[in-house]
């Protein structure tokens, strides 16, 4: 995976523009309205998220795979923590965060992968903290496409493996780090003119 994102932000730079996915716009209200003041945003990406709740006062930490994708950040004027490597490979830190938002990630990775790291995101994650994750639906119109890996898994391009959640699937993973909420999120693609919107799983977690 490391190789595919290295190779699509050095070939193709912002890819996905600047504007904030919706879904991040939504985990901003929801961070004040809990008063949540520093997050974790694994796949930081360039920071296309990361820098509406840097701009709305956060202070926010970043994990990244792609050195590209964090020189791109630092290029257009962010200068948060940004921890080079895999979140398979978590912890980077022994900081606690009172909130971590994490977009369109956790559907790349394999199920062992994911377990370890809704583990790693929950041991990281404060008392009364807030975890909120976007997630592959197998409503969106890319479930099926591609080679079928393992069920509801396909490679869909070349290095680029994801895996489609239904309601199931989703209270089967997260049911022991403290799901709340699982619901439907049409996220708009704002980079492309006339495309049609990514249907995805919304998941809040609360740490007791």
């Amino acid at each position: 995976m490391n190789e595919y994102w290295e190779s699509r932000f050095m070939n193709e730079g912002a890819m996905w523009k600047f504007e904030p996915a919706d879904s991040a716009i939504y985990a901003l209200s929801l961070f004040k309205s809990e008063k949540i003041r520093e997050i974790l945003v694994p796949g930081f990406g360039y920071g296309r998220n990361g820098k509406l709740f840097i701009d709305n006062g956060f202070k926010v930490t970043g994990i990244e795979i792609s050195q590209s994708a964090i020189d791109l950040a630092r290029q257009s004027g962010l200068e948060c923590t940004v921890h080079h490597g895999s979140v398979t490979l978590m912890p980077f830190d022994n900081q606690k965060y009172d909130g971590i938002f994490c977009f369109a990630l956790i559907h790349l990775l394999n199920q062992r992968e994911r377990r370890n790291f809704l583990k790693s995101c929950f041991s990281q994650l404060k008392p009364c903290g807030i975890m909120i994750f976007t997630a592959a639906s197998k409503n969106t119109g890319l479930y099926g496409h591609g080679r079928c890996i393992s069920k509801d898994r396909y490679e869909i391009a070349r290095g680029l493996k994801v895996y489609f959640y239904d309601n199931d699937a989703i209270l089967k993973e997260f049911s022991d780090f403290g799901i709340v909420e699982c619901s439907d999120f049409v996220e708009p693609v704002k980079f492309m003119e006339g495309e049609e919107p990514v249907k995805l799983k919304l998941v809040i977690c609360k740490k007791a």
